[in-house]
Formats: C-alpha cells, structure tokens, sequence
C-alpha cells in the first residue's frame, strides 16, 4: 500500500509541475493540465489490480467511474 501511495503522490505532482502553467486564474490552471486526479488514481489502482496497460488505460478514460467502482468492490 505504501508503493501505490507514493506512486500516486509522485503521478499527481509530476502532473502539477509538467502540465500547468503558472497563471494566477484557478480555472485557466484546471482546463489547461493534461489529465486530472481522477485518471491518475484510476490508472494506479487499475495497474495495481490488473497489471495490464490495456485496462490502465480504460480505466483511465473511466476515471472516477473507477475509481468509485474500484473503492466499492475492494
């Protein structure tokens, strides 16, 4: 559990420092970044379970559809 923890908190802050811009409107920052909290959480879980990149990326696109799925079932 540890693994994915830090897996998941190094995916968020590579996302924060390689895919926002630095602009001071809160909206602009949200629209622009690449892939959001959701997807990343869905993919670590998914690869975590699945081991697949297949099923990484569906559930990516997923996302928190997943994600909640993926807290219901376990």
């Amino acid at each position: 559990m540890k693994k994915l923890t830090l897996l998941l908190f190094l995916l968020s802050i590579t996302t924060i420092v390689f895919g926002q811009s630095f602009t001071e409107n809160t909206t602009q920052i949200v629209t622009k970044s690449g892939i959001g909290l959701g997807s990343v959480i869905a993919v670590v879980t998914s690869w975590d379970r699945n081991k697949s990149i297949l099923w990484a990326i569906f559930h990516g696109i997923c996302s928190w559809f997943y994600v909640i799925y993926f807290a219901i079932t376990r």
